[in-house]
């Protein structure tokens, strides 16, 4: 498909604490009276409970109740719907904190996060993933991933395989300094717009969330950049403009070659 321009719109909103029912209903309501004309709606890390350790209670079946919601809430807006929360592994070991890329046909794809934040225990309540995914939306190749991964450049480097670098996170207020300029560099380095949907409030252990959720082109320009408050928040991604920045400094055709083992 020609690449088209993009909408997308960030959902930045408290979290009940591992209630994943009244999470899921917080957001629909959000979902369906504000994301119109939406391509792409993007919802924090760990949306249904919190950025929780206690994995096994708050991880639900792969096919369970968010999944279901997720497809209801692709199919009534037309729009692509990504966020991550706790998925049990078949095989019964430790949880994915689990990235779902739902489309309105019902079809999706789904990202094990892969650096899981040592600081708080994750690295020992979930299952870390391999493999990054790049998913396709309106032309553009996107890149989808989780929270800590941002520190990780070389896990976020551009193989000259995306256009769009998408983190979901419970990035605390504590670290927001980093969690900006991090976005920031992403954008720059890669020559890929980028979104960052972070929540704010307080979660079960104390911990503040600022937001700071935004919506960069890929000269690292904020296109929204909502602060601390609560809602939704729009921007259209311009496929001619960062084909024409691509073509005027073609950084990326003197990059590194390297592989991931």
């Amino acid at each position: 498909m020609p690449q088209q321009d993009l909408r997308v719109s960030v959902v930045q909103n408290t979290l009940a604490w591992q209630d994943p029912e009244s999470n899921r209903s917080r957001f629909g309501e959000m979902i369906l009276n504000d994301t119109k004309n939406a391509d792409l709606v993007v919802l924090p890390e760990m949306f249904t409970a919190g950025f929780s350790m206690d994995s096994k209670k708050v991880a639900e079946p792969a096919d369970g109740d968010t999944l279901i919601w997720m497809e209801e809430m692709a199919r009534a807006t037309g729009a692509v719907i990504t966020g991550s929360y706790a998925v049990a592994d078949e095989k019964g070991g430790l949880p994915f904190n689990r990235l779902v890329w739902m489309r309105p046909d019902g079809s999706y794809e789904t990202y094990n996060k892969r650096h899981l934040f040592r600081m708080a225990g994750e690295d020992a309540r979930y299952q870390a993933g391999s493999e990054r995914i790049i998913v396709e939306l309106k032309g553009w190749r996107v890149c989808p991933l989780i929270c800590y991964d941002l520190r990780f450049p070389v896990w976020c480097r551009n193989r000259n395989d995306y256009d769009l670098l998408v983190f979901v996170a419970n990035w605390p207020a504590a670290r927001s300094f980093p969690w900006s300029h991090l976005l920031k560099a992403r954008a720059i380095e890669n020559l890929a717009c980028v979104v960052g949907v972070n929540r704010v409030g307080e979660d079960g252990n104390g911990h503040a969330y600022s937001g700071d959720s935004i919506v960069l082109d890929a000269k690292g320009k904020a296109l929204v950049v909502p602060g601390s408050d609560r809602g939704v928040f729009s921007a259209t991604l311009s496929a001619e403009e960062l084909n024409a920045f691509r073509e005027k400094f073609p950084a990326h055709l003197d990059a590194d070659d390297f592989e991931l083992l």
